[in-house]
């Protein structure tokens, strides 16, 4: 159990590429406070899942776009598990499809706070718990390498600000602390159930080299090994896991 002893955070916990985040890490061995917004059932059933397996792990409501909210979920969990090691930011989302000329400021600044703002707060909030050795584990895109799909412009940049961001905490928080992002391509989430037409999810896998969407436990996989010491060489990293499909 490669992360024994350690505990974690995850934002935007309770489905999809953040649960299977929080089971791969409860699996390597780490306690995990899990944040939702909405998908209370998920992050539930995850503690649930993680207690009768013998690990420790709490799921708290909050919006992670507001300062508050993250201070109290860096505070809960320093307090249940007295220590922090290891952030993945995974809060975030489309918001919806709007062109350019569709695009509002308040619609831009909602989709940056969603994507970009959210992630840097929680790290900023957990700086003081982190010591030397602790991992920071970013959500990026292959729409911040490509630009996005049609209408995800706004969504894009947010997360080429996420892949800026990144390599610049590694810069600043080196040598003790890691910051690594991940890339996901068309993986199999509810993102793409919401806002991808079966017929162009089809098409996306038809033409990736592996001939498949990729799966949220894909994702969380690469996530562990980035916060674990098996990647202690790597950090301002931005690794692509989209089967094949674009390489950087």
């Amino acid at each position: 159990m490669k992360l024994e002893g350690k505990a974690a955070i995850v934002t935007g916990g309770g489905r999809d590429i953040g649960r299977a985040c929080v089971m791969a890490l409860a699996k390597a061995g780490a306690s995990v406070g899990i944040n939702y917004h909405s998908s209370s059932a998920g992050a539930d059933s995850a503690v649930d899942e993680i207690h009768a397996a013998g690990g420790r792990a709490f799921a708290m409501q909050g919006d992670m776009t507001r300062k508050e909210d993250v201070d109290a979920l860096v505070a809960r969990t320093v307090e249940e598990f007295g220590r922090l090691d290891i952030l993945m930011p995974i809060a975030g989302g489309l918001v919806a499809r709007k062109t350019i000329a569709e695009i509002t400021p308040e619609y831009w600044q909602t989709v940056f706070d969603l994507n970009t703002t959210s992630a840097f707060l929680l790290i900023q909030a957990s700086l003081p718990h982190l010591k030397p050795g602790s991992a920071i584990v970013n959500m990026a895109s292959q729409a911040g390498r490509d630009g996005g799909g049609p209408g995800a412009m706004a969504y894009a940049m947010s997360k080429g600000a996420v892949m800026t961001m990144t390599r610049g905490m590694a810069k600043e928080l080196a040598p003790g602390i890691r910051v690594n992002a991940l890339c996901p391509g068309m993986i199999d989430t509810d993102f793409h159930n919401t806002f991808t037409k079966p017929e162009v999810r089809q098409h996306v896998a038809n033409i990736t080299p592996l001939k498949r969407e990729g799966s949220s436990e894909d994702v969380a996989n690469l996530a562990v090994f980035l916060a674990s010491d098996d990647a202690a060489y790597v950090t301002g990293a931005c690794i692509d896991v989209n089967g094949g499909l674009l390489f950087s």
